[in-house]
């Protein structure tokens, strides 16, 4: 089961998460049927937006990543709620890029150059928008960046996938570590010292750690307390009635060129690729709405 857990730490000077994300990173991959480097690319940011969806407040609360690069992958979105629901998909699922180092993904070459927003609809009139450029493409270092640059959090952010010789997914999780206003020049000196000296995300998860233990390894000498733990999902709200929502928003215009052409047609979701089918007769129901 995937989960992600909250913890304090240091007389609540620093606040932190931590997830296991296995199970959204392999069905996204199957979903996509992406490469090794697409499979680490695309699950390093569906655990970030997991874990960031599940640090908002409201019960209708969304937010988006969005990554674009001039890598050959070309971009990424995932959106995650506020209950630990998550789905994404790349722009391009069929990269293939050389080794970093044996063993070793590079996902900075796949993703490549560019930018990095995260859009909050947290139900006010106008969602919030911050847009970062990509530091190298990681994934877990431009979200470092984007918590510094745009909400002046101070943050530490360690994501990793392994992804096995049969190209499943081995492993795939992460944290984020974040300093509280007013937190003493000694915690953050000490906590810099001992998030420098952190083996890898991916050797953590491969050698058996769960959140719980990555959290307390961490944040050891800070008296890290655990508050919650939350289930995460690869979860797609898409359907047929949303599809033909969305083919009635085209306008009366675009659904009578459809028609004309007396072929059924087929809408695929781009973050699951689930398909649905409308007859033109659905087709001819949907212009009167439209009208």
């Amino acid at each position: 089961m995937d989960y992600m857990i909250r913890a304090t730490a240091a007389n609540g000077f620093i606040r932190a998460f931590a997830a296991t994300t296995k199970d959204i990173a392999q069905t996204a991959a199957d979903a996509h049927k992406t490469t090794p480097v697409v499979t680490a690319a695309l699950g390093r940011t569906l655990t970030a937006g997991a874990m960031m969806g599940l640090m908002m407040k409201g019960d209708k609360d969304i937010m988006t990543i969005i990554v674009k690069g001039d890598g050959p992958i070309g971009g990424i979105t995932v959106t995650a709620d506020s209950h630990g629901n998550v789905k994404g998909y790349p722009e391009n699922a069929k990269v293939d890029v050389p080794l970093k180092r044996p063993g070793k993904l590079d996902v900075g070459a796949a993703v490549g150059a560019g930018s990095l927003t995260v859009i909050k609809d947290l139900g006010l009139k106008e969602p919030y928008t911050g847009t970062v450029e990509l530091v190298n493409g990681e994934i877990a270092e431009d979200i470092t960046y984007y918590f510094a640059a745009s909400e002046q959090v101070p943050s530490a952010v360690g994501l990793g996938v392994l992804v096995d010789t049969d190209r499943s997914v081995r492993a795939s999780g992460g944290f984020i570590i974040q300093l509280m206003p007013g937190v003493p020049d000694e915690v953050v000196d000490k906590l810099e010292k001992k998030v420098n000296e952190l083996e890898s995300v991916t050797s953590m998860l491969d050698s058996g750690m769960t959140p719980e233990d990555m959290i307390n390894s961490i944040l050891a000498g800070f008296d890290p307390e655990i508050l919650e733990k939350d289930e995460l999902h690869f979860y797609c709200n898409c359907s047929k009635d949303r599809m033909a929502k969305a083919l009635i928003s085209l306008g009366a215009r675009e659904l009578t060129s459809l028609i004309a052409d007396n072929e059924p047609i087929e809408l695929k979701c781009h973050f699951c690729e689930s398909c649905y089918s409308f007859e033109v007769e659905e087709l001819k129901e949907m212009l009167e709405v439209a009208r």
